[in-house]
């Protein structure tokens, strides 16, 4: 997938460029540099002594030698002096310049760490907006697959503010279901796969009978209302998949098939891109024998920032990571 944000040790990820967060020097030195410089051999340093340093927000390319990255892409971050020393510009431009040489060199996957994040004290939470907002902006021009890659969960915070929102969102809305209190539930293979009362009552007030979507369900499939979406809202092909974070393959096999059977990730993905109400993404969900339930966590995530009709991918991405859940698009 275009997009994802993956827990390992950047040292081990297999892509064709990882990126070291490096000091002006290139010479090696502590956290993740330092791992970089000791997995990759001193053949790593001998190059590095060649480039005559980087200056912060600049980029500079070696090979990856003993690292399973063919190639590591050395940026020097920013120091974090409270936000007024250029800092947010000085880390975008990291990115950038990382990215730009991962296209010159046709690269096809780079992995990132968290840049200045760490002894550097970016902020993590502004340290992460700042690289969505360039990662998104790349991917939608470009093709290639990106990782974000974090150590362990301290190495990743959502802002207090964000996380308490929404964690209070979801103790608000969430139904623990307990064996004796489910509803009856089709089969999974059925059209009403976790539809629930809730959801039925809700076509009812659209003014809308359950048993006419069957019936409309059975003349459009999940592939055609789709289509028919991305045309309504005039959108490309491309712009759709790369806001959606899906692989322009996987869109290629969809478009091709009248009755292609999406997960249900897949179509939230979708319905974000496309930017869908609530009720709308509940639509599309149908088509495909899915819906949206108070008993699931990813479910009420993803319902919360439709209802702020915050549809940045990416974003929604962060909180679901921060919940342990499932991403979209991936």
């Amino acid at each position: 997938m275009p997009f994802q944000i993956i827990r390992n040790d950047i040292t081990k990820v297999q892509t064709d460029a990882i990126v070291n967060p490096a000091n002006s020097t290139l010479l090696g030195g502590g956290g993740a540099d330092g791992a970089i410089h000791r997995a990759a051999g001193p053949k790593l340093l001998e190059e590095c002594r060649t480039l005559g340093g980087c200056n912060t927000g600049q980029a500079k390319i070696t090979k990856g030698y003993q690292l399973p990255a063919k190639y590591v892409i050395h940026t020097v971050g920013p120091v974090w002096h409270g936000g007024n020393k250029n800092e947010k510009k000085l880390l975008a431009d990291c990115y950038q310049h990382s990215l730009a040489l991962a296209k010159e060199y046709q690269l096809e996957s780079i992995a990132f760490p968290l840049i200045s994040s760490g002894v550097y004290g970016y902020p993590k939470d502004k340290a992460f907006k700042v690289a969505v907002s360039i990662i998104r902006d790349f991917l939608l021009q470009n093709e290639m697959l990106v990782y974000l890659v974090v150590y362990d969960n301290a190495s990743f915070t959502l802002s207090e503010k964000l996380f308490s929102t929404i964690k209070q969102y979801i103790d608000d809305k969430y139904i623990e279901e307990q064996p004796a209190d489910r509803r009856n539930r089709y089969d999974e293979a059925n059209l009403f796969k976790e539809a629930t009362i809730e959801e039925q009552e809700d076509r009812y007030i659209s003014g809308e009978r359950l048993e006419d979507v069957v019936i409309n369900g059975i003349e459009e499939t999940f592939t055609q209302m789709l289509l028919h979406w991305i045309d309504k809202k005039g959108m490309t092909d491309a712009e759709t998949y790369k806001r959606a974070n899906i692989d322009r393959k996987l869109f290629s096999k969809i478009r091709n098939d009248v009755h292609y059977q999406p997960s249900k990730s897949t179509v939230i993905s979708f319905a974000i891109a496309l930017r869908l109400n609530l009720k709308e993404t509940k639509d599309l969900l149908l088509r495909a024998g899915f819906a949206l339930s108070r008993s699931s966590k990813f479910d009420l995530i993803v319902a919360y920032f439709i209802e702020k009709e915050n549809y940045n991918i990416l974003e929604i991405n962060e909180a679901l990571f921060a919940f342990d859940q499932k991403l979209l698009g991936v």
